[in-house]
């Protein structure tokens, strides 16, 4: 199915983070691209077409990622034998080095030198999932963002923050000129506590897991782990009817939706420390990367709990580290409202390199 606004202009002014412009000897105009959001959960695929800087979507599909074995498989679902594409750029969730890569939520393998032998396509493209997000927001119109701080305006490095099946994490280092997207594996650097819960809560993620990553906390599943720790405490009760709903629905499905309806108590209490931790490292990859062009949060979870997301109390947790707060004043925090920004972000990577 294409989506109805299916014609997209990478050429757009600075307001929100660009990539490097195309060279006209760099984009393809005539020829078909192929590119795909490929996460722990599920798969985006589209089928675009080039013409005067815009990507033209012609096909589209979502599929579970976990129902197929490989790339090639769901490839082959994808398309006809008439539609073999021109170029392919692939965001994958998972560090991509020399062209290869191993999903880290999900068992595939892929390799840019392998997937060509095998699908006779060329040129492929892997780049991390969150690398495709920060392409594609330079896609995106003012109204495909919910801002929750205002900010300075000033010119200036940006992140890009994604809690979805994992925490995914980027950069788009500002030249002076234009914005250069870049991909990193903060998700996965360690959960630090700011108070008395924190460290209990790092306790508890310690005996269960090990090593307590900002993923352990900022994910689905972390949601659900929050959840049982709170529940821990005796202050909430759990409900039998809520989490008798847990072997039959995604358990963070459950939490957040009866959290958003004011149904249960521990619930709404999970989700607003998970709100709250959000907004803590949020601030921490601001300060990391001196952020100043803006906060992006993207992924699955963001846009769905946005009614949850107190303002104030928001830009309250994403202060709280001393003298810093007054550059943190400063920096834009926004959420991406389009989940197609990573499929979109790899066309445009595909077609401008």
């Amino acid at each position: 199915m294409v989506p109805e606004n299916s014609k997209r202009k990478w050429l757009v002014p600075d307001q929100v983070p660009v990539g490097p412009p195309p060279h006209p000897h760099q984009t393809n105009p005539k020829g078909l691209i192929l590119a795909g959001d490929i996460g722990g959960t599920k798969t985006n695929l589209a089928l675009f077409q080039v013409v005067d800087n815009h990507l033209i979507t012609l096909k589209e599909h979502n599929y579970r990622t976990k129902d197929f074995d490989s790339f090639i498989a769901m490839a082959r679902d994808f398309l006809t034998d008439m539609e073999k594409p021109d170029r392919t750029c692939l965001g994958v969730a998972g560090p991509v080095v020399q062209g290869r890569v191993h999903g880290t939520n999900f068992p595939w393998d892929l390799d840019t030198r392998e997937l060509s032998h095998q699908l006779q396509w060329s040129p492929i493209f892997l780049i991390n999932d969150m690398e495709a997000n920060a392409y594609g927001l330079s896609l995106l119109a003012p109204s495909e963002f919910e801002p929750l701080q205002k900010g300075s305006g000033m010119a200036g490095n940006a992140v890009l923050m994604s809690p979805g099946t994992g925490l995914g994490e980027a950069g788009l280092y500002w030249d002076g000129t234009t914005y250069l997207p870049f991909a990193t594996e903060g998700g996965h650097a360690d959960f630090s506590p700011r108070k008395g819960l924190d460290i209990d809560l790092w306790h508890y993620l310690h005996k269960k897991y090990g090593h307590v990553s900002w993923e352990r906390v900022l994910c689905g599943k972390g949601i659900h782990d929050l959840y049982e720790f709170l529940g821990t405490s005796g202050k909430f009760p759990e409900s039998q009817e809520v989490s008798a709903r847990f072997s039959l629905e995604d358990p963070a499905a459950v939490i957040t939706r009866e959290a958003m309806a004011g149904n249960d108590d521990l619930c709404r209490e999970t989700l607003m420390l998970f709100i709250r931790y959000t907004a803590i490292e949020a601030s921490q990859l601001a300060l990391k990367f001196k952020a100043m062009g803006g906060v992006y949060l993207g992924g699955g979870i963001a846009p769905k709990i946005l009614p949850a997301i107190q303002r104030d109390t928001f830009h309250a947790h994403f202060l709280g580290s001393g003298r810093m707060d007054e550059l943190l004043e400063n920096i834009p925090i926004k959420v991406i409202l389009n989940e197609r920004t990573a499929l979109l972000g790899a066309a445009r990577y595909a077609a401008t390199h």
